[in-house]
């Protein structure tokens, strides 16, 4: 069966029933009844019935046009809002005055009418037995309150009727730094800063509703200054008297204060306080519209800084580094942001300028920056290499234009010191390239697609090649074969030689084992595997050590290749970690040597085994410039070194090498790079051959 709904009232109310209802309820003694409307901003009663002027002592023209608040004194502005409501029916149990002056104590119920203009006001007195004891009881529960709430540390307030309070704790009058006689009926209120009052008498309204109600709101203490709290309201309802509510406050003001602190924290530089990266970027993003132009950067990197931190301490590094800050920020325009990209590197944003405007103030900032600057008793002019850029179509976000700058501050630094570039196409053109392939390269590291070929290396003394030098290789999909000459410095410059070095290891290591498996003792005992300058740390120990764990190898079954010019870079840290790898027992080459013109009492006390001509210096021997060539084999000679000559391409340079005394012999004129699996054709086919 399909429930039928209850019949409901007709709206539509015959006019002799309203006529009827509203007769009896104008001429009855027993219900005191008022109108109000607001007149010129200003609430007013409008009517009153036959109960209303009984109670109340009024006559009906006196009653009339009469100010609300006449009525009711003990309502300010903002209880009287609360009052005269327009959304629902308000109660609250009040001091009414009556003709006389005498105040009568009533529970007034205000209902507001459809269109919100008007009030039926609706007066009942208190005055009579139950009421009064229905106070006294209220006033207990004050009492009680009062006792329960008096030592607590937070602060807090009880209202039992509207907005006036009837208690505040001590811990509410210590935060405002007032007494409680000030604070309780409405003196609270003037404590609300006044942008925050309206929103606070909001929350209360709902709370007087029956709901729960929080407000944020700032106090205002006896000596001006401001608490930021938190005030949560519940209801609460006193019979005989109406509804109030209680409120806690919780002082937030050393919480915002942390959380700004923090946040400054993390999109500022510490040491100069100027926004960071992080803050540049929001800031740029900010201001960027595509499509426009006027918005500018400025990349300010200072040249010859690690000479100021090597030479005078990393104290006085960081003294210039503040000082350079505080020249940035006089000197640009304000509203331009100058910001610490990391290190010694700035960048400077400004809006509404042009490529000329942008130049000038590059030019004005290196002026500025040129004065001197005392640090460490010495005086110190500062010069920036400047990159600009002024945004333009191509730019198709922030991200773009801070790095267009980046790219023209590294073209201001190749060309010299203190120089101003702007950006050109053709170099935006190379650098976006050069990106793309720093992504490929990152790529192919992940999916090992880096490949290794092997070349052996041949000793002189037998002609027999007993171990291979690893070469890495890189075979682009759309662009073909990329050189090491290219992949290498790039992954140097991209933070990628690390995973890179450690596949080239890795593989190695994997690729002996293969061919032990496969050739036995045919296969070769040694590989040599080259490390980049940037891998001379001490973390090359462990990488090494790892690998060879891995694939279970003694550590002689490698040979690790470092240039001479790595080794000159710091030669202490470097023979530190050389020391290293020879205590774990790999052998130790120094490669490309004679082109770094370390000192030859340095190298008496590397601990390495082997020097590699380089192959410039093999290649003069064709043209009869033996004395490098032959230098060098008799200084490894006589330290108790091997020697492997690099680049030989025919059999006449073999020879002369081998007699010259050089210890193994390496190029394409003796056997080309290989991949794994030709290399083991190749072992196992010079084993089938007779020995010399």
């Amino acid at each position: 069966m399909t429930a039928t709904p209850a019949a409901t009232a007709d709206p539509r109310v015959a006019p002799e029933i309203v006529s009827s209802v509203f007769y009896g309820a104008a001429v009855s003694n027993s219900l005191a009844l008022l109108v109000a409307e607001m007149v010129d901003d200003v609430p007013r009663i409008s009517w009153g019935n036959e109960g209303a002027m009984h109670l109340l002592g009024y006559a009906l023209e006196d009653l009339r046009e009469l100010p609300v608040a006449h009525l009711l004194p003990s309502l300010r502005g903002a209880e009287l809002r609360l009052l005269l409501r327009r959304e629902r029916t308000a109660r609250m149990n009040l001091p009414i005055r009556t003709a006389s002056g005498v105040f009568t104590e009533c529970v007034v119920l205000c209902t507001p009418t459809p269109t919100g203009r008007m009030w039926n006001l609706r007066v009942v007195s208190a005055d009579n037995e139950q009421e009064r004891a229905l106070r006294a009881t209220a006033d207990a529960h004050e009492r009680r309150f009062a006792t329960l709430t008096e030592r607590s540390p937070v602060p807090t307030l009880l209202s039992e009727q509207g907005m006036r309070l009837a208690h505040v704790n001590d811990a509410f009058c210590s935060l405002v730094g007032l007494q409680s006689e000030q604070l309780l009926g409405t003196g609270w209120m003037a404590c609300i800063h006044p942008d925050d009052l309206d929103h606070v008498i909001e929350q209360v309204a709902v709370v007087l509703g029956g709901g729960d109600g929080e407000a944020h709101a700032r106090l205002l203490q006896d000596d001006g200054s401001e608490r930021r709290t938190v005030i949560r309201f519940a209801h609460l309802f006193t019979p005989g008297v109406g509804a109030g509510f209680v409120g806690t406050i919780e002082d937030i003001t050393e919480r915002l204060a942390f959380e700004a602190r923090l946040a400054h924290q993390a999109n500022h530089d510490p040491l100069t306080g100027l926004p960071n990266r992080t803050l540049l970027a929001g800031h740029v993003a900010e201001r960027f519209v595509r499509g426009q132009t006027g918005l500018a950067c400025l990349f300010l990197d200072l040249d010859d800084f690690k000479v100021v931190n090597d030479s005078l301490g990393h104290a006085a590094g960081d003294g210039l580094l503040v000082e350079v800050a505080n020249r940035l920020r006089a000197v640009v325009r304000p509203g331009d942001l100058v910001a610490r990209f990391g290190g010694d590197e700035f960048v400077v944003v400004c809006e509404d300028v042009d490529e000329d405007d942008a130049v000038t103030l590059a030019e004005r900032i290196g002026t500025v920056l040129a004065e001197p600057v005392r640090l460490g008793g010495v005086d110190v002019r500062p010069h920036a290499s400047v990159g600009v850029t002024v945004q333009a179509d191509e730019h198709g976000c922030a991200e773009d234009l801070i790095r267009d700058c980046d790219i023209a501050m590294y073209q201001a630094k190749n060309g010299g010191r203190g120089r101003i570039t702007v950006l050109d196409q053709q170099a935006r053109a190379e650098a976006r390239d050069k990106l793309r392939l720093v992504a490929d390269l990152r790529d192919a590291i992940e999916r090992r697609d880096i490949t290794l070929l092997y070349q052996p290396i041949f000793g002189t003394a037998d002609g027999l090649s007993t171990a291979v030098e690893s070469l890495a290789r890189w075979e682009h999909a759309e662009r073909g074969p990329i050189s090491p000459v290219m992949f290498v410095p790039l992954a140097e410059e991209s933070g990628l030689i690390g995973p890179l070095g450690a596949l080239v290891l890795d593989e190695t290591c994997r690729q002996l084992v293969e061919w032990d498996r496969l050739l036995g003792r045919d296969g070769p005992c040694r590989a040599n595997v080259n490390v980049s300058a940037l891998q001379l740390d001490d973390n090359l120990r462990d990488l090494v050590f790892e690998a060879l764990e891995r694939h279970r190898l003694h550590p002689s079954r490698l040979s690790i290749e470092i240039t001479e010019s790595a080794l000159m870079k710091d030669p202490a840290a470097a023979r530190a970690v050389l020391q290293q790898l020879r205590d774990l027992g790999v052998e130790l080459a120094i490669d490309d040597f004679g082109t770094g013109y370390s000192s030859l009492a340095y190298l008496r006390h590397l601990p390495v085994d082997c020097l590699k001509v380089d192959r410039s210096f093999v290649a003069e021997l064709a043209e009869g410039h033996t004395e490098i060539t032959a230098a060098v084999i008799a200084l490894a000679g006589s330290l108790g070194l091997s020697t492997v000559a690099e680049g030989v391409e025919t059999a006449e340079l073999a020879d002369q090498l081998a007699r010259m005394g050089a210890t193994y012999l390496q190029g394409f004129g003796l056997a080309q790079p290989m991949s794994g699996a030709r290399a083991a054709a190749w072992f196992a086919l010079r084993a089938t051959e007779p020995r010399p």
